[in-house]
């Protein structure tokens, strides 16, 4: 959430910036805007994405230091006196900034009484003015940085850039940032794949350092002044940007990527001579695994109802108690926490702000945590310091999908991994791993027939809402099924166990209502298609995903088949169907389909 980028070196500045920017875009579209060196400091900004930023930009802009910044507002309006970088009252400081500064409105009055004039309503204008203040102390930017950011309560990335000293000065405490080293230049990104491009040689900081920056040098320190422990590390080569290629987005083509990145989550995971999973990051042991007293599952929007499903296969396989948490609840839930019990971060970014709070809170309170994440080197990745890394490559769309399959995936692993240790026999475990490991081809085969996809979109493209039920392991997959049309074509959703349809919910179906049942040939099967009998009752337009060959398909107005799979591994089939609905809904109302409104691919305040 909100993106920085920033450059020293000899080259000049803005192209790269505004490369830099267009790479985290992902992270907040609400504006961007860049500050150039040369003798004095240029700040050029603009409401909307970065193609907006360039269209008011002069044709040349010297300079070969500047940072960049590209915002999710948080505080105030979606404006261009909103947007960052944000510069101090005599101009002698610049910064862009991520996070929350609690204490904001305390600074702005104070600042006010001293005759400062803010012209901006964000909570981050303060520190430009305020890091001047303490500038003029004895013109040290380091000091002056340290020195302003001990007045501040919250959550920062910082990036500041000074007029009259070729230096920029980052720091860390909440909000992700890398530095990367170059040949005689260096760059500071938000994400690790803007850096990609440049270097492979970065620094991710730590919560409480901060940086002095030059073209040939990176001086670490603290917070409280002391050294910092923070080491140089070496990215993976796969995290660079992906191209579309033949796709018109990024969200279709992460969705038909689908296989491959299962194929990669599951290579070298299977023991079928053991009929057992083998995840070699969680440094459990069979006897370890068949003393875990219960399991939970931490997670936000897409990767917690991956959770959920996680929750429902490590019951089913290992028979021990598990539940999944929403990230932003559980730690101001004042939890209980045996040290003993087994706790997953699940995560595609590794930088969600309410799962690192709460990783934090277990960690306090004596438990250990395990993290399911996508990015190498991320903030929850460093902090857990094992887990499970699933592999799905970047995702440049804000809505997740090959993610929420690898999550899925490993999770599965995971429970036929502890299961293999408490309960299930080899036999059992063989057949789930022979179906994991058909699971990507089956993917392809839908893929290249899709069903009435379109007759779906058709239903649900001017309903005023959509009603998405299942039951079982299927209900998460409706959960997801509804986030994904609610975020990309802007519809409200409902998702429900289709059992809690008449609790509630039935009240909303009229004649023409569309409900999408998620329905593969399981336990539970004929208790859904009670379900849709009282939903038909009512009006409503059944959109039915089911198994193909299953005459549960006679209960549909429209009905989409996905290949039989094991009834655990169904999720990453029925998923995919409700991924292209939202996708090609989203396409019919003219929607951005990469870029929604009012989202960031990763969120990293409170």
């Amino acid at each position: 959430m909100c993106g920085i980028f920033g450059y020293i070196g000899p080259h000049q500045a803005a192209p790269l910036l505004l490369e830099g920017l267009r790479r985290l875009e992902y992270r907040g579209y609400d504006s961007t805007g860049i500050a150039v060196k040369n003798g004095t400091i240029a700040v050029h900004k603009k409401v909307g994405k970065v193609q907006e930023l360039r269209s008011v930009l002069p044709d040349k802009i010297d300079g070969h230091i500047g940072i960049a910044h590209t915002r999710w507002a948080t505080h105030g309006g979606v404006t261009d006196e909103n947007a960052h970088p944000h510069p101090s009252a005599q101009g002698k400081v610049v910064i862009v900034h991520n996070g929350i500064i609690e204490n904001a409105r305390m600074l702005r009055s104070s600042l006010s009484v001293q005759g400062v004039d803010l012209l901006s309503e964000t909570d981050s204008e303060a520190l430009a003015h305020i890091i001047e203040r303490e500038l003029s102390v004895d013109n040290n930017p380091e000091e002056a940085v340290r020195r302003a950011l001990h007045q501040v309560r919250g959550t920062w990335g910082i990036c500041a850039l000074f007029e009259e000293h070729d230096t920029i000065i980052c720091a860390r405490n909440g909000s992700p940032l890398i530095i990367g080293q170059g040949v005689d230049e260096m760059f500071i990104s938000s994400d690790p794949h803007a850096l990609t491009a440049h270097t492979q040689q970065v620094i991710y900081l730590e919560d409480g350092d901060i940086a002095t920056i030059t073209a040939t040098s990176v001086k670490l320190s603290t917070l409280k002044g002391g050294k910092s422990s923070t080491k140089s590390t070496t990215l993976e080569s796969d995290w660079g940007e992906s191209e579309l290629g033949d796709f018109p987005h990024f969200m279709l083509k992460e969705i038909y990527e689908q296989p491959d990145a299962l194929r990669h989550c599951i290579s070298g995971r299977l023991d079928r001579s053991r009929g057992s999973g083998r995840l070699g990051g969680l440094k459990l042991t069979p006897a370890s695994m068949a003393k875990i007293p219960h399991v939970r599952l931490l997670g936000c929007g897409t990767s917690y109802n991956a959770a959920v499903i996680g929750q429902l296969l490590i019951e089913k396989l290992a028979r021990i108690p598990a539940v999944a948490h929403i990230s932003s609840e559980f730690r101001h839930n004042d939890p209980v926490i045996n040290p003993a019990a087994l706790h997953f971060a699940v995560t595609q970014s590794g930088e969600t702000a309410d799962t690192l709070s709460a990783i934090k809170e277990i960690q306090l309170k004596g438990g250990n945590v395990h993290g399911v994440v996508n990015v190498v080197g991320s903030s929850i990745a460093r902090l857990c310091r094992q887990g499970v890394y699933i592999h799905s490559g970047p995702e440049q769309a804000v809505a997740s999908t090959k993610a929420f399959s690898n999550m899925v995936a490993a999770l599965t692993m995971f429970a036929l991994q502890v299961g293999r240790s408490r309960n299930i026999s080899k036999e059992r475990g063989i057949e789930l791993i022979h179906g994991l490991q058909q699971v990507p081809h089956l993917v392809e085969e839908y893929l290249e027939n899709q069903g009435p996809i379109e007759e779906a979109v058709k239903l649900v493209k001017n309903a005023k809402s959509v009603l998405f039920l299942g039951r079982g392991i299927s209900a998460p997959v409706a959960q997801e099924g509804a986030l994904k049309l609610m975020e990309i074509a802007y519809i409200p959703c409902l998702a429900y166990p289709a059992g809690e349809m008449k609790h509630g919910p039935i009240a909303l179906l009229e004649e023409g209502s569309p409900v999408i049942f998620i329905a593969p040939n399981d336990h539970v099967k004929t208790k859904t298609v009670s379900a849709i009998h009282e939903c038909r009752a009512r009006g409503a337009k059944i959109i039915l995903i089911h198994e193909a060959g299953d005459d549960i398909a006679e209960e549909g107005d429209v009905c989409i088949a996905v290949p039989p799979v094991h009834n655990l591994l169904s999720p990453l089939l029925t998923v995919v169907p409700l991924q292209l609905i939202a996708y090609h809904t989203a396409l019919a109302l003219d929607c951005d389909v990469d870029r929604p409104r009012n989202l960031a691919k990763s969120v990293t305040v409170e």
